[in-house]
């Protein structure tokens, strides 16, 4: 959620509304440091103040203790049904709620070390364990969380620590005394056990597994740009009236090749619906499962087992170093508005990041900095014209707004202050609601006496409470009016400049031999240079994530000289151009790339038009027209009005939804024969190529892959690549992700050639938009060493 709940954009509406028609005109007109000096009184404590503390209270993010019970008990009964990956993430949302340091969390750490055991995973659970005894997990019940250390040790190869580890439990049971309970007994015979395997591996050691030599990683070529930090040599920084900052290749690009390697300079992780509830009388823990629970809140790195936050129950890590380390950059300050910073947005929580990891020092520099000539500075492209035609300026990209003394364009805190907010552009209602916004935020930090932390005075832990001063109630100090007015910039930026960094999520149950995935919006970050690639509805590049890290590829050659082009969402092969143009509105420009002007200036109707189209129910034949829809064959009269036929097309969406649901429940044959149906249903009224089409062979090829029945899987799957392709083209990513998915199919059916020659066209599309390094590469290549480990007469047979 960018924006903040409709409730608070409803009151933000309600207050503009209420002043009066000179305020409301001066705030239209004003520089950034007069709205928030104009802004900063708007804020009621008795209305808005008290109606955002009341949203405030449905956003749950601190610690209670109710809730920690809750979930434990859910993950015991959930290990106790074998379901130990539920289990997992319910001891993780329980150890969250907990305080740290109490027994409580220990038994969160050491139920969900037992549930990581039963799924194989040792190490993470080797961690729990000594998570569990960190946190003072209660003695008496040691040894047997002991006993699973050693286990853990001993599937890992690890004999001496086991050993060790089991002499530990010796020495414990040793002190306790007699112990003759069944319990005990239990104990006593799981060590006996465990030394007999332990002796029997040593005695017989496993030999040594030969490295596989096919999966192989390739090494890229990289030469940085001396210019434009993370950038290939093969880019230059320009700039010119029409097109603002871009950047040009100096040299021929080959498909696949790397062309900006960026870590993002703030992040923040989108959260799910579940944390913001409706008003209710009762209490009630949401046990949905969101990307807030599965991904690291500092680094996205996927999670297993999570480290939660000291102070609130919402934030996750990987590891206890990330957790100090974001507590220490900016948590230890954003702790305490958990549920304000949820309730305003994923924009606002950039905002504020942003300002934290820059320091207040640097945020003054460039707040104070951009009030000499304020006029100038609501457009620094207007700024850049003026200084490109002052005599004896010098190079170019020394003038260039974001680049530093030196001519170099970093990706710095300076950069990012220095990207458009289009102050002027932007509605003065929505500009009116960031400001109340970020007022409010800096409200909240004043009251709760963290102004010295985000100042860089003082750590948050040594903030005291809030102090008494000499400022008129509702008025910010001016550090802080300072800190408002670059977090209305930021939020105002984020707008054209916000890049979602996207993850591909498995779609479904997540069950079957074959893996389904979709690109899914993780979080929502400020790349500096990323953002100097101006819009194409046809780009040249494709954008992949690891992590924090966006790595740029060209998806096509490129010529010296050309544009780099990046696709802000709106592509030639997803949508008409009047539709891109709509969506392309909030970024303050109007299309002029060549696939707009091409559809614009020619007619010939779009290829998107062509292929999505309904076909005549007599002859198959297009049909064309507006509201009534005539046959394109001249030998047919049949016609039939567009809201008719728009109806049934949502009918078949509506059964075809109700088939994947019968999928999700297992029930693949009465799936199949439902998606049968509405593929009989279809060709009497949509286009052979429909996308739609193309979607319900791909479901019917999951469907049957779940029956075991490979050959018709990869029959459908191939009918819906032959769709694919025709809307997206031969090597784009779209086709690269359909062929992963034939080629998991075909493996699994041991047809090796076919799966060969799949896998190696899956490579080839794949590399050049993810790079060699990404994980369906690697899987492929699995699978392809795998496929040549098969004996001959297998081989032969296929």
């Amino acid at each position: 959620m960018a924006l903040p709940v409709e409730e608070w954009r409803l009151c933000a509406a309600r207050r503009w509304a209420a002043l009066g028609p000179e305020l409301r005109e001066v705030l239209a007109a004003a520089s950034l440091r007069d709205t928030v000096r104009l802004g900063c009184g708007l804020l009621r404590p008795e209305a808005e103040l008290e109606s955002l503390r009341r949203l405030c209270r449905r956003a749950r993010a601190g610690k209670e203790a109710a809730a920690a019970r809750f979930y434990r008990e859910e993950g015991n009964r959930l290990f106790g049904r074998r379901q130990f990956g539920a289990a997992v993430r319910r001891y993780s949302q329980a150890a969250s709620h907990e305080l740290p340091g109490g027994p409580e969390v220990s038994i969160c750490f050491a139920n969900r070390s037992a549930a990581l055991f039963h799924l194989g995973c040792f190490q993470v659970c080797l961690e729990d364990i000594a998570r569990a005894e960190s946190h003072g997990y209660p003695d008496r019940l040691l040894p047997k969380v002991l006993l699973r250390k050693a286990e853990c040790l001993l599937c890992l190869g690890r004999l001496q620590d086991a050993a060790d580890a089991l002499g530990v439990v010796e020495n414990k049971i040793a002190m306790d005394g007699i112990m003759t309970s069944p319990a005990h007994q239990t104990l006593l015979k799981k060590l006996s056990q465990l030394k007999i395997k332990i002796q029997e591996k040593e005695s017989c050691p496993e030999p040594a597994r030969e490295a596989r030599g096919d999966v192989q990683r390739k090494s890229e070529i990289w030469e940085e740009n001396d210019s434009i930090s993370g950038a290939s040599s093969s880019l230059s920084l320009n700039f010119d009236i029409e097109r603002g900052r871009h950047l040009v290749a100096t040299q021929d690009i080959l498909p696949g090749q790397s062309l900006l390697k960026e870590e993002a300079f703030v992040s923040v992780l989108c959260p799910g619906e579940s944390h913001l509830l409706q008003d209710s009388s009762e209490t009630a823990w949401d046990t949905r499962v969101t990307n807030a629970d599965l991904y690291c809140h500092r680094c996205l790195r996927q999670l297993l087992a999570s480290v939660p936050c000291r102070g609130c129950s919402y934030a996750k890590y990987c590891s206890q170093n990330c957790a100090d380390v974001a507590w220490e950059q900016y948590h230890g300050t954003e702790c305490a508005l958990g549920a304000l910073l949820l309730t305003l947005g994923v924009f606002c929580h950039v905002a504020l990041r942003t300002v934290l990891l820059a320091g207040f020092a640097e945020v003054r520099r460039l707040v104070e900095w951009s009030h000499d000539g304020d006029e100038d500075l609501h457009n620094p492209e207007a700024r850049c014209k003026h200084l490109s035609e002052t005599p004896g300026a010098g190079a170019a990209t020394r003038v260039i707004p974001g680049c530093n003394d030196n001519g170099q364009y970093q990706s710095s805190y300076q950069a990012v202050f220095n990207l458009l907010p289009h102050a002027e552009k932007h509605s003065p209602e929505h500009k009116f609601l960031c400001l109340l916004s970020v007022v409010a935020i800096c409200k909240h930090l004043q009251e709760a006496g963290l102004e010295a932390a985000v100042l860089n005075q003082e750590s948050p832990e040594k903030c005291s409470k809030p102090k008494t001063c000499e400022k008129t109630s509702g008025e910010l100090s001016p550090e802080l009016m300072t800190v408002a007015e670059a977090m209305l910039r930021h939020v105002l930026q984020l707008q054209c400049n916000a890049q979602a960094i996207t993850v591909m999520q498995e779609s479904g149950s997540g069950d079957g031999a074959v893996v389904n995935k979709k690109p899914v919006r993780l979080a929502t970050a400020f790349f500096p240079v990323l953002s100097l690639l101006n819009h194409s509805c046809c780009p040249n590049i494709s954008v992949s994530f690891n992590g924090t890290a966006a790595t740029v590829r060209a998806s096509q050659s490129i010529p010296s000289g050309q544009e780099i082009f990046h696709c802000y969402g709106p592509h030639r092969c997803r949508m008409r151009v009047a539709e891109r143009r709509q969506l392309l509105s909030q970024y303050f420009f109007e299309c002029r790339c060549r696939a707009c002007l091409d559809e614009l200036e020619s007619d010939v109707k779009s290829v998107l038009s062509v292929r999505n189209s309904f076909c005549c129910p007599s002859c198959r034949a297009l049909m064309q027209g507006e509201d009534v829809l005539c046959c394109s064959n001249e030998a047919c009269a049949v016609s039939v009005s567009r809201e008719s036929l728009s109806c049934r097309l949502q009918d078949l969406q509506q059964q075809i939804k109700k088939a994947l649901e019968l999928l999700r429940g297992r029930k693949a044959d009465q799936a199949i024969k439902m998606l049968l149906n509405c593929q009989m249903h279809a060709e009497n009224f949509l286009s052979p190529e429909h996308l739609l089409m193309g979607e319900m062979e791909d479901h019917l090829a999951q469907a049957c892959a779940t029956l075991g029945k490979w050959r018709e899987a990869a029959r459908h799957l191939e009918r819906s690549i032959e769709i694919v392709e025709k809307h997206h083209g031969p090597s784009s990513i779209e086709i690269g992700h359909e062929l992963f998915k034939l080629a998991q199919i075909l493996f699994n059916g041991f047809a090796v050639s076919e799966a060969l020659s799949t896998i190696q066209r899956a490579e080839e599309i794949l590399s050049v938009h993810c790079g060699p390094q990404s994980a369906q590469i690697q899987e492929l290549q699995e699978m392809k060493t795998c496929l040549s480990e098969l004996p001959r007469s297998i081989l032969q047979k296929t």
